[in-house]
């Protein structure tokens, strides 16, 4: 199969979802992650055309590690509106360019306005791109596919549906959040906390609920023609 992951910054992917891409990695689909702005932000001393590229290149050794590869940076870190064509067509060339099976994006109830308006974009992009006459970069529309609602930060008001067992892939969830190293500065300065710790914290409270060492949770979009009776994650 082939697995879109979307994610407004470099790192949210690797909080949220990492383990379960790595473990799509491992029973043979290919995985493209989408970092949809640079992040460029996100550091108290470090200057934003600096951090990108920064960020960037994080990302990248991020995602070599499990086999996966990462796409992105189409906007400026807080420049990223829903109920917009240019983004949403931006989305749009990136599910057409994936060729998804399924997409896992942000929860649509989260704690920053990014998170919220990149779910919201991909909700919408990925009924674009299955319109045949949209005119976009590629030509051929996209399926229809399901969506999964990946948890928010800590787990703040997500319920999980479904849960992947990453008890063999919590090391590498770790390795791989730990290749954003600005970004472990930035937590520890900006929010106050250990980042590292933090997600194998979450991990293994998803995996209590669910009879795992660890785990991660997600919600499946229920809306008509995104339902499935097939199990998609691993």
């Amino acid at each position: 199969m082939n697995v879109l992951a979307i994610g407004a910054h470099p790192d949210d992917i690797e909080i949220a979802c990492s383990g379960t891409l790595a473990k799509c990695v491992k029973r043979g689909d290919k995985v493209i992650v989408c970092h949809a702005s640079t992040g460029n932000l996100g550091h108290v001393i470090i200057p934003p055309d600096e951090l990108t590229k920064m960020r960037a290149e994080e990302a990248r050794r991020a995602g070599a590690m499990a086999g996966i590869e990462v796409i992105g940076g189409m906007f400026n870190d807080l420049d990223i509106f829903d109920n917009n064509k240019a983004a949403r067509d931006k989305i749009v060339d990136v599910i057409k360019y994936a060729n998804p099976d399924f997409i896992i994006t942000h929860n649509p109830d989260d704690y920053m306005p990014v998170h919220t308006a990149v779910s919201r974009l991909v909700f919408d992009a990925s009924f674009t791109a299955t319109l045949p006459n949209y005119k976009s970069k590629y030509s051929t529309p996209a399926k229809t596919v399901p969506i999964f609602y990946m948890d928010t930060l800590a787990g703040v008001n997500f319920q999980p549906t479904e849960y992947v067992d990453i008890t063999e892939e919590i090391d590498l969830k770790i390795k791989m959040l730990e290749c954003h190293e600005s970004q472990l500065v930035w937590m520890r300065e900006h929010d106050g906390i250990d980042f590292a710790d933090m997600v194998r914290t979450c991990s293994r409270y998803r995996g209590y609920q669910c009879g795992a060492a660890y785990a991660e949770g997600f919600r499946m979009c229920q809306v008509y023609l995104k339902g499935t009776t097939q199990r998609l994650l691993p």
